[in-house]
């Protein structure tokens, strides 16, 4: 495809500075270096009209309001798998049930002057973050 690349690299390292897209597929949640990645992607997202995509598990910010059939596997999951993962790397282990308030939070602190749900299932939330 002549306008579409694929890289394989680190979330604080990839290479470029001119990205019309950079796309985060459940993946945010898991990373020892949250901040690092989305400062990052600010960094090499085209300035006007760059977006960022992240796609996450489905969480809502109150744990009560995620104590259903989905959010109970999804909290099983994160226990074993995205808060270990994270904090081998010393993070901050947001594990999959983060929210949406948490992830705009470290989004917003790393640069970004907008933020917003795209959309959602019952599954993930779509956001969509731009400088």
């Amino acid at each position: 495809m002549k306008n579409v690349a694929f890289e394989v690299a680190g979330s604080t390292d990839y290479p470029g500075d001119d990205y019309d897209l950079v796309a985060f597929f459940d993946c945010f949640h898991d990373m020892g270096n949250p901040s690092g990645a989305a400062k990052h992607v600010l960094e090499t997202l085209k300035k006007k009209n760059g977006s960022w995509m992240l796609v996450e598990p489905f969480a809502n910010d109150k744990v009560e309001d995620n104590l259903n059939p989905i959010g109970r596997v999804f909290y099983s999951a994160s226990t074993m798998i995205c808060v270990p993962s994270s904090l081998n790397e010393n993070g901050p282990a947001l594990g999959a049930q983060a929210g949406e308030a948490r992830i705009k939070e470290i989004v917003s602190s790393a640069g970004f002057s907008k933020f917003r749900r795209a959309t959602e299932t019952p599954f993930n939330l779509v956001f969509e973050a731009k400088p």
